[in-house]
C-alpha cells in the first residue's frame, strides 16, 4: 500500500511552494509565530536584526528573519479556524511530507507554534491591557471534530460539564477543549502574565453573543460561560483561532501556545481604542523569551 498523496490532496504551485502559504521548506524556522493581522507581521518584523524574505499571497504574509541569533518564521493567518486548517496543516506538510515523493517522512520534524492576537475578556477582574495566555481552549467552532483521533486530547470531563451548565443547544456545533502545549508555556509564562481558560468562536458577532440586528439561538450564552466554573476555575476570554491551533497543533506533533492582549472587557463594556503601543510591548517580550 503506497503512501503516495494525490495532487488533489496536496497542492504545489508550478515552483514547487504549498498552494495557499506560497513556501518552500527551507523558507520556514522552527519557531513560527501566527498573528490575525497581516499588519502585525511587519510590526513583529520590524523588531529583527535581519530579513531573509517576504512573501505575500491572499492574507497569509510570511516574514522570516532573525532576532539575537533566532531564526524565527511570522506568518499572518487571517481571521477564524477555517484559515488555521489551512495554515497549520501546509506548516506541517512543509515540514514533513516530500514534494518530489508526494509522501510522509519518516523521520517528523516538529514546530512550535505561538499566537500572539487580541481577545476580549469574560471575567469583570480581567481588565484591558492584560497579557492572557491560554492554557486551556475551548472551540465553538467544530474543526476538530472532522478529524480523526479527537480522544487524543480531548478533555471529556470539561466538555460535559460544560455543555450541562450551558445546556448546549443540539443545533451548535459540539465544543471541543485541548490544552496548550506545557514546555512552551512554562517557557513563557511568568509575573507579567495571566493564565486562563480561552473560548475560540466561529464569529465575532453572533457566535460571541453580540447583537446587531440579528437575535441569538441562546440569548442567555454569555451569562452561562461567565458563571461557568471547573475545578474552581472560570472561562477568561474569546478570541476565534486557538483551539485549531491547540487541537491540529497535538495531533500533528507540534508544540502550541496562544497569547492575547485583552482589549476588550465584555462584563464592563470596556475596550481599548488605541492598543498598538501594548500589542508592541508584548511581541517584544515574547521575542525576548523565544531567543534565550
Amino acid at each position: 500500500m503506497t503512501n503516495h498523496i494525490a495532487s488533489s490532496e496536496l497542492l504545489l504551485n508550478p515552483d514547487g511552494s504549498i498552494y495557499h502559504l506560497h513556501l518552500k521548506p527551507h523558507q520556514v524556522a522552527s519557531d513560527i509565530l501566527l498573528v490575525g493581522d497581516p499588519d502585525r507581521v511587519d510590526l513583529i518584523a520590524s523588531f529583527f536584526n535581519q530579513v531573509e524574505f517576504r512573501i505575500q499571497n491572499r492574507e497569509f504574509i510570511t516574514i522570516t528573519g532573525m532576532y539575537n541569533k533566532k531564526r524565527i518564521t511570522v506568518i499572518s493567518t487571517g481571521i477564524g479556524t477555517d484559515n488555521i486548517d489551512i495554515v497549520v496543516n501546509e506548516l506541517d506538510a512543509l515540514m514533513n511530507i516530500d514534494f518530489q515523493t508526494r509522501e510522509v517522512k519518516v523521520q517528523k520534524s516538529s514546530l512550535n507554534l505561538i499566537r500572539i492576537g487580541t481577545s476580549g475578556s469574560m471575567q469583570a477582574e480581567i481588565p484591558i491591557n492584560t497579557f492572557l495566555i491560554s492554557q486551556k481552549a475551548i472551540g465553538f467552532d467544530g474543526l476538530m471534530n472532522f478529524y480523526a483521533n479527537r480522544e487524543a486530547f480531548a478533555d471529556r470531563h470539561f466538555e460535559d460539564s460544560f455543555k450541562q451548565h450551558t445546556d448546549w443547544n443540539s443545533l451548535l456545533a459540539s465544543p471541543y477543549v485541548v490544552n496548550c502545549n506545557k514546555m512552551l508555556y512554562d517557557k513563557i509564562n511568568d509575573q507579567q502574565f495571566t493564565s486562563g481558560i480561552t473560548i475560540s468562536a466561529p464569529g465575532f458577532y453572533g457566535p460571541q453573543g453580540r447583537i446587531l440586528r440579528l437575535g441569538l439561538v441562546d440569548p442567555a450564552i454569555n451569562a452561562k460561560i461567565e458563571s461557568f466554573r471547573f475545578n474552581e476555575r472560570s472561562i477568561t476570554n474569546y478570541e476565534m483561532e486557538c483551539s485549531a491551533i491547540y487541537g491540529l497543533s497535538h495531533l500533528l506533533g507540534h508544540q502550541a501556545l496562544t497569547i492575547c492582549l485583552i482589549i476588550a472587557n465584555r462584563v464592563t463594556l470596556q475596550a481599548s481604542i488605541n492598543y498598538k503601543e501594548k500589542m508592541k510591548e508584548l511581541v517584544k517580550i515574547i521575542l525576548n523569551k523565544l531567543s534565550n
